[in-house]
Formats: C-alpha cells, sequence, structure tokens
C-alpha cells in the first residue's frame, strides 16, 4: 500500500491527482471524520482503484461565524484514519487556496428546492455547498463522488448540479451510519450532553414510526400523523428540544407522493445542537387501498408550534 500523500496547493493536487491509477474516487468531507466518513472512505475503496479525499472547512456553508469557529478540526487523527484505510491522497487546501480573490463574487445558486426544508433554516447554505463542491469536482475532476445519505437534501441538490453542469462524475449514495441506538452519526453529536443525546434519539424514533405506518399501507398523511405521534411520545414537553421540520417527500424532494417511495425528513434543535436525519419509505396505500389520496399540500407535515 502507497503513503498517504497530503496537499494543500493547486499544482501540488494537480501533481498527485495525475499519479492516481483507474478510476479516481473523491470523499468530499469537512474534517472531523468519524464511522459516517469511514462508510464513505470504504465504498470509494471498493468502487474505484484510487481513492481522494478532501477536508476543507468551507467558510461559505456556515451563516454564524460561531459555528465555524467552534467546527472541530482533529487533523492528525482524521489524517491517521485516511492512512488506515488506505486513501492515496489527501487535499487540504486552506481558506486562500480555495478563494484567492477573498470570498467567492460568483456562487452558484441552488435554485427553488434550497428555499425549502433546510434552506429557511441555513440561509445561502446550500449556495456555499454547490459552490465548493464545483470547485473541488472541478479540481479533482473524479469519476466518482461518494456523499452520505444523511445530508439527503445535499445530496440531491448535487446530482442536479452535476446534471445541470455537464459535470464528468458520477455521484454515488452511501447510506447513513448510525450508533448502536439508532443516532445518525453526526461531527455534531460530540457537542451533546448525556441528557441530550437521549433526548435525540427522539428523530430517529419519528422516522422509524413513519416508516411503520407506511409498511402498514398507511397513505402520506398517516405516515406524517404517525411521526409526529412518535415525537409527542418521546419528548413529552418537549424541553429543550425544537423541531424544526418534519416533512414526507418524494425521493427527489417534490410533494409526498400517493404511494410508491418517498423521503422522512426531520431536523431540530438540541440544546444548542442542531441535528438532521432522513429515512427512505415505500407508501404501499395505493388508489383505491387505503381511500381516497390526500391532497400533497396537505400530507407534508409542517412544524407545530
Amino acid at each position: 500500500m502507497a503513503d498517504l500523500q497530503v496537499v494543500s496547493t493547486r499544482a501540488q493536487l494537480a501533481a498527485a491527482r495525475a499519479k492516481l491509477a483507474g478510476t479516481v474516487g473523491l470523499v468530499p468531507t469537512m474534517g472531523a471524520l468519524h464511522r459516517g466518513h469511514r462508510a464513505l472512505i470504504e465504498a470509494a475503496k471498493a468502487g474505484c482503484d484510487s481513492v481522494l479525499v478532501s477536508i476543507f472547512v468551507n467558510p461559505m456553508q456556515f451563516d454564524q461565524a460561531a459555528d465555524l469557529d467552534r467546527y472541530p478540526r482533529p487533523i492528525e487523527a482524521d489524517l491517521a484514519l485516511c492512512e488506515e484505510l488506505g486513501v492515496e491522497v489527501v487535499w487540504k487546501p486552506s481558506v486562500e487556496t480555495m478563494y484567492p480573490q477573498g470570498p467567492a463574487r460568483v456562487w452558484v445558486t441552488a435554485g427553488a428546492l434550497a428555499d425549502q426544508l433546510e434552506g429557511p433554516h441555513r440561509p445561502g447554505h446550500f449556495d456555499g455547498v454547490l459552490t465548493v463542491v464545483t470547485k473541488l469536482l472541478s479540481a479533482v475532476r473524479p469519476d466518482r463522488a461518494y456523499f452520505g445519505e444523511k445530508d439527503y437534501q445535499q445530496l440531491t441538490l448535487v446530482r442536479q448540479l452535476v446534471i445541470d453542469l455537464a459535470l464528468e462524475a458520477g455521484i454515488e449514495l452511501v447510506p447513513t451510519v448510525r450508533e448502536p441506538d439508532g443516532l445518525a452519526l453526526s461531527s455534531r453529536n460530540v457537542f451533546l450532553s448525556s441528557v441530550e443525546r437521549q433526548r435525540a434519539l427522539a428523530l430517529i424514533g419519528a422516522l422509524r414510526a413513519g416508516r411503520a405506518a407506511a409498511e402498514i399501507a398507511a397513505d402520506a398523511a398517516g405516515v406524517a400523523q404517525a411521526a409526529w405521534a412518535a415525537l409527542d411520545r418521546s419528548l413529552g414537553a418537549g424541553e429543550g428540544v425544537d423541531v424544526e421540520y418534519l416533512e414526507l417527500r418524494d425521493p427527489a424532494l417534490g410533494p409526498p407522493p400517493p404511494y410508491g417511495p418517498a423521503r422522512l425528513l426531520i431536523a431540530a434543535r438540541i440544546g444548542r445542537t442542531r441535528l438532521i436525519d432522513n429515512i427512505g419509505l415505500e407508501l404501499l396505500a395505493a388508489k383505491g387501498a387505503a381511500g381516497p389520496a390526500s391532497d400533497p399540500a396537505d400530507t407534508a407535515a409542517e412544524p407545530r408550534r
């Protein structure tokens, strides 16, 4: 196994990329690597001849300076994991390398989907994501790039980015990695107290309740109702938990379908920490199987205040 090469400049990246053999997989990260990132890297290793990991805490993805400042940056541990997994190259550019003229003046805009779900709670976030992903794909020129299912709205927008801008990279989904109790792995989990972590299990509880409802032929409205009911049972008075949205959508994040594949998504603040999660499900309530299909406008479960 070749030694891990760590590069920081574009010239170093170009030289390292030219030496990579066969198909090249890119795993874009902001560091603070955990088992979820391990799964991404392992998927890239299984699907490609060479793997390049980028580590860049992108300031364009943060709408609050305090969140950017407190984002964890354990670079030595990150590099050790990459070396352990046989990554060939880590690109760790500086902010000046990525944005040599200061804050970007030309952005890749994410369109109407960026104003939904995560959008109102993280203004400009997806424009920052798509701008930096465009820069990463252009610089690395991977055959495939690997993204986690947990950030499902981001994944959906990146797929659309590649189609709309005709970028030559396949976008691969890697399933969410969870703790044994179901909590989705996230770099933000380290900020949860023991009490907050227990409260955070309400998110996956709601998602699983929604999926269970779908499995017994509930329609979209029934799925949403089951998920909210599970939240009510888990949270009680909801002290320290603010649910920002819980919505059922189609796989492309359009309105929920009357039947077929769908995606249930949730976001909540647990104390000072914001968590997101989602789960895929299959609506079995075909037309006529469980009464008339509900109007999509009535079945997207909105936050209750």
